[in-house]
């Protein structure tokens, strides 16, 4: 399948227009559109090393292997051979998209969401259970779970799109996914979301802190007061629950018998750091304001905890673990700097993702290691990685053009 080339002529344009207003010739890499390209030239290789022919649909892993057995699921839908990935990494590529189009405004990316990403993303619709939501695999292999957190990522995308575009067909799609996540809400363990609705054994963190974050965008997409009430309920649930008082930081999940999964990853305490801040822009209350920032601090501290050096000098590196967690622990400093203009942790955060452009990007494909130092080499790259990384050089280049103005 050949890559979809969508942004390289218009961001190209945009940068030589600046740089002849600024009366200076610049390079790609010295302009604000330098995050914007990466982002493009990420997607491309995601479509022509993923890509099926004659499907919208992706594959999990490159290079692919047949015999391959996730190891994310809640039970036995890996048993067999999948052709296509699962959900969750192919709705990597959806906020992919949507992040890019967020960041540049090029309405190529509105006909690419229309008509690759969204064909291939209705395959996984499961409307024989009601309400409908979006299956762990496709519809046209045996029915499989419907995990909460995997609808909930699709919805908070959804809703950036309605809020970015105002084309109420975005916001269908993210009040159809709410009520699904609705429906796995009830007063055990004293509220909160579930994690998969087959099998209820406890109620995480990466359900419940960005359902919070979900709530409270269709709220901003809405008006309607009731997402507020779930988007600051499942965020005070979630606080009271499952923080580590001693460090702010976000334990995994609550089983059903009370006991504490203590792991902690990334994505769980940066979803928390942008609830708080978007009930603070929302309600004014400064003590959100002040948790997210308590978040940010140690959060930072304890993801990047590596260093590397570049030509500045040396910086905190993020450690090794799940790229695609990195990315969503981005949405909330990223949050959290439109609400403090602290520029400080994401000014970390692009330098290592220029580092990881140096140290863990494969030339020959153009796909990225998940070690960012480079030390250590992928056998197999996840698209979920690769989606990823997409997002975050757009919401690098979002970054920067706020800095700009």
């Amino acid at each position: 399948m050949k890559p979809v080339r969508y942004l390289y002529p218009i961001l190209i344009a945009a940068t030589l227009t600046a740089s002849c207003s600024a009366g200076q010739k610049k390079s790609a890499e010295e302009t604000p559109w330098k995050y914007a390209l990466m982002a493009g030239e990420t997607l491309d290789s995601i479509y022509a090393h993923y890509g099926v022919e004659g499907e919208n649909l992706l594959r999990e892993n490159y290079p692919n292997d047949e015999f391959y057995r996730a190891t994310y699921l809640a039970g036995d839908d890996n048993n067999s051979p999948k052709p296509f990935s699962y959900l969750w990494p192919y709705s990597s590529t959806v906020s992919a998209v949507r992040a890019i189009y967020d960041a540049t405004g090029d309405s190529a990316y509105l006909t690419l969401l229309q008509e690759k990403v969204a064909p291939g993303l209705e395959e996984y619709l499961d409307t024989a259970r009601m309400p409908a939501a979006y299956a762990s695999y496709i519809s046209r292999a045996p029915q499989s779970d419907r995990f909460y957190d995997d609808n909930i990522w699709l919805g908070i995308d959804f809703t950036d799109f309605y809020l970015g575009t105002k084309d109420p067909a975005h916001l269908d799609k993210a009040r159809m996914i709410w009520e699904f996540i609705e429906s796995g809400t009830d007063d055990k363990l004293g509220g909160g979301i579930y994690w998969c609705e087959q099998k209820k054994g406890g109620k995480n963190t990466c359900s419940n802190a960005p359902g919070s974050v979900y709530a409270l965008k269709l709220f901003k997409a809405t008006g309607d007061s009731a997402y507020l009430a779930a988007g600051s309920g499942l965020y005070d649930w979630t606080k009271t629950n499952l923080q580590d008082t001693t460090d702010y930081l976000y334990f995994d999940h609550k089983l059903m018998n009370g006991k504490i999964g203590r792991a902690k990853f990334a994505y769980n305490s940066g979803q928390m750091m942008q609830a708080a801040t978007l009930l603070y822009d929302i309600t004014g209350d400064k003590r959100c304001l002040t948790d997210a920032q308590n978040i940010a601090e140690i959060a930072h501290r304890y993801f990047f905890s590596r260093t590397a050096t570049d030509s500045i000098g040396e910086f905190p590196l993020i450690k090794n673990g799940d790229i695609w967690f990195t990315a969503v622990m981005m949405r909330g400093f990223y949050e959290l700097f439109l609400a403090d203009g602290n520029p400080a942790y994401m000014d970390n955060y692009l330098r290592n993702l220029d580092y990881a452009w140096e140290h863990a990007r494969d030339t020959e494909t153009g796909l990225f290691n998940s070690d960012w130092s480079g030390d250590t080499k992928d056998e197999r790259k996840g698209l979920i990685t690769q989606g990823a990384m997409a997002e975050m050089f757009a919401t690098a280049a979002l970054y920067q053009s706020k800095q700009n103005k």
